[in-house]
């Protein structure tokens, strides 16, 4: 089981430091974030190789100390609601950013107690990686189940692969891990890194809706844009039986169907040809993401995921 969370104004240990510079904690919003102290807040961070730390709130800026090994804390007078952290770095570049241990978790008791009694029966809305505005920022919230993981990093585009600056918190017995990362936008790439027994270990996001083309193995946070303009469809198909009317199916594999075009490029020729062989349906072979083409797509490894090999989840 992940360890109890710290208190916030413990002294720290250099096994702690470690813990939370390496992102090994499986609590890492009880140190990190802003925490109350007596009548005002510390802020600790984790900026590796910066050469100063500002923590900007409510129009103050207070100056951090360096703890040792990236972690950062800085000590702010009174109550403190948001801020933002600026780093500056030895080659004159400077960075302001949101914070994401400063956010409330993502995904809510309900959801998590489900998850546990397996009753979530729509998971697909609750983990993998969903955009959102979270508390007034946007971001993208990550949650994977992860039940033997001592500890959990995100990684990807967004922190240029290097998840040390990103561990997820556990969310208790329930064997989630959540992390909201206002920094992350779609179309980034990521995996999640695991702490097992053997080390850390890379997966991919088994809820991910988009994913690289293989043999390329990274998730790729997603939203969807696509405009349903169906309605006059399902209507008829709502006011008739479908057991009045003859079938007949056409089961196809798409990227071997004439010269493998894409989901767009293949919709109007296809239509063409049921139409004119006299079929009434089209049975797909599996289309959700799948690492080996010649096994037409039945070694899944993506189920919430279409194929990236003919266009993305709005093209299909």
């Amino acid at each position: 089981m992940p360890d109890l969370p710290h208190d916030p104004q413990q002294q720290f240990s250099q096994g702690d430091l470690d813990r939370i510079a390496y992102g090994s904690d499986p609590a890492p919003h009880s140190v990190l974030g802003a925490h109350e102290v007596g009548t005002g807040h510390v802020v600790r961070v984790v900026r590796h190789l910066a050469r100063r730390v500002l923590i900007d709130s409510d129009g103050s800026r207070y100056e951090a100390e360096h703890l040792g090994i990236g972690v950062w804390e800085a000590t702010l007078p009174g109550p403190i609601a948001e801020y933002t952290v600026t780093t500056e770095h030895d080659d004159g570049s400077i960075w302001t950013a949101e914070d994401p241990y400063r956010f409330t978790p993502t995904i809510g008791e309900l959801a998590l107690h489900l998850w546990s009694e397996g009753r979530l029966e729509e998971a697909w809305r609750e983990l993998g990686a969903r955009v959102m505005e979270h508390q007034g920022v946007e971001g993208v919230s990550f949650t994977v189940w992860a039940p033997h993981a001592k500890a959990v990093r995100v990684r990807g585009d967004f922190n240029e692969w290097d998840g040390t600056g990103h561990p997820m918190r556990t969310m208790g017995s329930s064997g989630i891990w959540e992390l909201f990362v206002p920094q992350a936008r779609a179309g980034h790439r990521y995996k999640f890194a695991l702490l097992g027994r053997d080390g850390w270990v890379e997966r991919a996001d088994p809820f991910a809706q988009r994913t690289e083309e293989p043999p390329a193995t990274a998730s790729i946070v997603h939203a969807s844009r696509f405009a349903w303009s169906d309605d006059e469809w399902m209507s008829a198909r709502a006011s008739t039986n479908p057991h009045d009317g003859p079938m007949s199916i056409y089961e196809m594999h798409l990227g071997s169907w004439r010269d493998g075009r894409s989901y767009r490029s293949i919709a109007d020729d296809l239509i063409d040809y049921l139409a004119d062989t006299g079929f009434t349906h089209v049975e797909f072979m599996p289309l959700a993401e799948h690492p080996y083409g010649p096994s037409w797509g039945y070694q899944v490894t993506g189920y919430y995921a279409p194929t990236s090999r003919w266009g993305s989840p709005d093209d299909l």
